[in-house]
């Protein structure tokens, strides 16, 4: 079964880079200033930020159901990020050096199955998951800080 990942679109950091610093702190924001080329993966470009690169750290709703699995995390976006445009069956750079753990949810938006694995094997588990018919969509979250990164569908 094939898939696609989706990167939250571009106009997420718009509006958040529009706030005000009064804004940001009112709404549990942070600008931070990447200070490594690892740990701060823009969840828009699905791709890290380089040194010295500003980002916003903010709370995000990725999960919003009426059941008990809705859930809101904190995210990182680049002032100038645009939205990753991945191919069919395509995974970003950014999963290949983290441990990931995949979330399957069925259309109503309950927890039907999940699984934790190494970047490279990130396809061949979103395969395996979406052989459940039952399953509507994946989460992929940064399994080590638990932060939601993008969500999946079929193709």
């Amino acid at each position: 079964m094939s898939f696609q990942i989706q990167a939250l679109p571009s106009n997420i950091a718009a509006e958040w880079f529009q706030k005000s610093p009064e804004d940001w702190q009112r709404e549990n924001a942070r600008l931070v200033v990447a200070n490594s080329s690892l740990g701060f993966p823009c969840r828009l470009s699905l791709q890290d930020a380089e040194v010295g690169e500003e980002l916003l750290l903010f709370p995000y709703l990725h999960h919003d159901v009426a059941t008990p699995y809705r859930s809101a995390g904190p995210i990182y976006v680049r002032r100038a990020a645009m939205q990753a445009q991945l191919e069919v069956d395509e995974c970003p750079a950014v999963f290949k050096t983290r441990q990931l753990s995949l979330r399957a949810y069925s259309s109503k938006g309950y927890l039907t199955d999940a699984r934790v694995c190494q970047g490279e094997e990130t396809a061949s588990a979103i395969h395996e998951l979406f052989q459940v018919d039952k399953i509507n969509q994946i989460h992929v979250h940064f399994a080590a800080p638990g932060c939601f990164a993008c969500r999946i569908e079929r193709a």
